[in-house]
């Protein structure tokens, strides 16, 4: 398949015109409009101190492609699944799974998997697809989750724990220090298990950025999530050449610490194709050498609407067009998240 001209079919920018909302100025409405200096913000509040999103959620929209076939998940909620459950409301742990509402929380949990989340449950950023819990300030660190997240990984038996977090944009360093925490304990707790990190940004604090490289996960993630063009609209806390820059500082050490580098991105919010293919040489660029892709999955009506549901053979495109790129491993499809079989990504980027 032939990639677009340049240009061809690209809508300007939507960080160029006002957002709306129901046919109003979201600046005129917006409770956070003196916030910050007194600059507008463009998310209105739905009910009690909950963020909403951008006119493109469905709320405001009046028509969505309806869900393919190939998405639907099957429901296995049997003595494992029940069991991971428990452990974790045991241990006081979140997992991405259930606050990022994954569709494959199912197939994960059955097989005995989760992907840990530290620093609480609540994120400080207002991106428009998620649907974890915002606030301007997070929940208190609990002191016991660095050694709990290392029992609940030795109690699963993993041979690769994946541990994600919520930003924490208010606290000094970003909370690195923590994810450090975490990653001490759980090597020293279970030496045969390799480590997957799945690390915000830090606003740019490359120093907080060294105290997780200090600590050398085996793999140290960092989603790019979109394509640069919609980040004002999908990820408007975050900046495309701060991820970029990220994921180049972290490959600038691999050698030495023996890691892997790793991204993933959604498709389905309005990109192009050569938009995504565009980032895909973006992230070959910086040395990335694991990219997952997968189907953007709207979590509720207060969220952005789906523009377009890929098929299977696009993913097998994508997929194609990022080894041909140089890329170690892909993982690109419809249910494809960032920790989905994060262990075959590792293992694959190593054969």
């Amino acid at each position: 398949m032939s990639e677009e001209a340049p240009g061809k079919g690209v809508t300007p920018s939507p960080a160029e015109a006002p957002l709306v909302v129901k046919g109003v100025a979201a600046e005129a409405v917006s409770p956070f409009r003196d916030l910050n200096g007194g600059k507008p913000s463009p998310f209105p509040i739905f009910q009690g101190n909950e963020i909403g999103t951008t006119p493109r959620s469905r709320a405001h929209r009046t028509t969505e492609p309806r869900r393919p076939e190939w998405l639907k998940v099957n429901l296995a909620t049997g003595e494992n699944f029940q069991a991971v459950r428990k452990m974790v409301e045991g241990l006081n742990l979140h997992t991405v799974c259930q606050e990022a509402r994954c569709p494959n929380i199912y197939e994960c949990w059955a097989d005995r998997t989760a992907t840990l989340m530290i620093l609480g449950d609540t994120c400080t950023r207002h991106c428009t697809f998620c649907a974890i819990a915002r606030a301007k300030e997070g929940t208190p660190i609990d002191p016991e989750e660095p050694r709990n997240v290392a029992q609940a990984i030795r109690q699963m038996d993993l041979a690769h724990a994946v541990i994600t977090s919520v930003n924490r944009d208010e606290l000094p360093n970003g909370g690195a220090e923590h994810f450090a925490a975490t990653i001490r304990e759980t090597k020293l707790t279970n030496p045969e298990c390799r480590v997957e990190v799945l690390i915000p940004d830090f606003c740019g604090n490359w120093h907080a950025l060294q105290l997780v490289l200090d600590e050398s996960p085996h793999v140290l993630n960092h989603n790019t999530e979109t394509v640069e063009r919609l980040y004002p609209r999908v990820r408007p806390d975050g900046r495309y050449a701060r991820s970029m820059e990220l994921l180049q500082r972290a490959a600038d050490q691999k050698s030495e610490r023996k890691m892997k580098t790793k991204s993933g991105l959604m498709v389905g919010l309005g990109e192009t194709r050569s938009e995504v293919l565009a980032t895909l040489r973006d992230l070959r660029a910086v040395g990335c050498d694991i990219v997952t892709i997968g189907q953007y999955l709207s979590p509720t009506k207060k969220h952005l609407g789906v523009e377009k549901y890929y098929t299977p053979a696009e993913f097998d495109e994508f997929r194609d067009e990022g080894l041909a790129m140089g890329l170690k491993f892909v993982e690109s499809g419809p249910l494809v998240r960032s920790s989905y079989h994060a262990r075959r990504h590792a293992e694959g980027a190593d054969a």
